[in-house]
């Protein structure tokens, strides 16, 4: 019996013992139902996406747009085009915008100077608007302008400096008479165009177009000539065979003005030709017996593998005023297959069969 007592009272306090020792807890042994109960481990299952295929590469396509003479001033005999403007550098391009806003390149004629400074002139004809009406081409879109044509040096190399500064301030690319531009927009294509001076030879030409050939990276040749017959919707033979010598010289487009009426646009040898794009914005003149213009936009392709070719154009006819009889300088196009859309591709496309303008100045000169 005291064995007993003093068994029991040995396991009671090892027990005691074991509770009373901070941290330690006592561990089950697990028991058959446990054991049997609990739940199996699993790792995450991670499906393997399926690989897209890769995309094949797609051709890119620039647009190039052209319009004619933009004389971007009245000239000495009165101030019409600054009363029509009246301060809004916009209206000129407003009826038009839309075309120009979100191509690759547009390209006029500008055959006015810019400059803030009191220049003498020369010529029967003077065309002198402030630097602040360099902003009209940048509103209506413009990207580059040729300053080669018969009123480059009307107010000297001052004038004509001035008129380049104007340009370089309101952000217009330009070339002047038998001079050189690349022209290029990010990751764009690079389009060399040559300025040919007034009255140029076929050899200046040819050697405008194989300095941009030599460079070696160069996209599209375009070459910008001022020829032909004022009045005249009749390509000269002079004109074609300078056109067609700068093709075969490598040029893929030939800008054209001067006549101040539109002329046909010829295929020539995988390039085009579009001998007179007529006048656009044209200050020189209050009430033009031909109102017919047009936009030309040249679509361009450049392949994955670099390859730049030519996919064609389209021509918008166009009203040079949008207001009848007076001029107020701000172009609209044509509704489509009206009377004067149809009059105004035949000029284009050469079934054009009317005269002639007859252009005399003689009331102006200056005996």
């Amino acid at each position: 019996m005291i064995i007993t007592v003093a068994l029991a009272l040995t396991v009671l306090s090892g027990l005691c013992y074991m509770q009373m020792r901070p941290g330690v807890q006592p561990v089950p042994s697990p028991t058959a139902a446990s054991a049997e109960t609990a739940a199996p481990t699993h790792l995450p299952v991670t499906a393997t996406p399926t690989p897209l295929p890769t995309p094949e590469p797609t051709p890119e396509y620039f647009t190039i747009s052209m319009v004619g003479d933009c004389t971007l001033s009245s000239s000495q005999y009165n101030d019409h085009f600054e009363q029509a403007l009246n301060g809004d550098m916009s209206w000129p391009f407003s009826g038009t915008i839309q075309y120009f806003e979100n191509d690759y390149l547009t390209i006029a004629n500008l055959e006015c100077s810019f400059s803030d400074n009191p220049l003498a002139g020369t010529g029967t004809f003077q065309f002198l608007g402030p630097v602040s009406h360099g902003e009209i081409l940048t509103s209506g879109g413009v990207d580059f302008v040729t300053l080669s044509n018969n009123h480059t040096a009307d107010f000297g190399a001052a004038g004509l400096e001035d008129t380049k500064s104007a340009l370089d301030d309101w952000g217009v690319a330009w070339a002047g008479p038998d001079e050189t531009f690349v022209y290029t927009v990010g990751n764009g294509i690079r389009i060399g165009l040559y300025s040919a001076r007034w009255i140029a030879t076929q050899d200046e030409v040819v050697a405008g177009v194989s300095s941009l050939k030599e460079r070696g990276d160069i996209d599209l040749i375009i070459v910008l000539m001022h020829w032909g017959l004022e009045g005249s919707y009749q390509v000269t033979g002079g004109q074609a065979q300078l056109g067609q010598a700068a093709v075969d010289a490598g040029a893929h487009l030939v800008y054209g003005s001067h006549p101040h009426v539109l002329q046909r646009i010829e295929t020539y040898n995988d390039g085009y030709i579009f001998y007179s794009l007529g006048n656009w914005s044209f200050g020189g003149n209050t009430a033009p017996r031909d109102r017919d213009t047009a936009i030309v936009q040249v679509n361009v392709r450049r392949d994955p593998d670099g390859a730049v070719t030519l996919e064609g154009y389209n021509a918008i006819p166009c009203c040079l005023s949008s207001t009848p009889r007076t001029n107020d300088y701000r172009p609209e196009p044509y509704p489509e297959d009206s009377d004067e859309w149809k009059r105004t591709m035949s000029k284009l496309d050469g079934t054009w069969t009317g005269p002639d303008l007859v252009v005399d100045y003689s009331a102006y000169h200056r005996k």
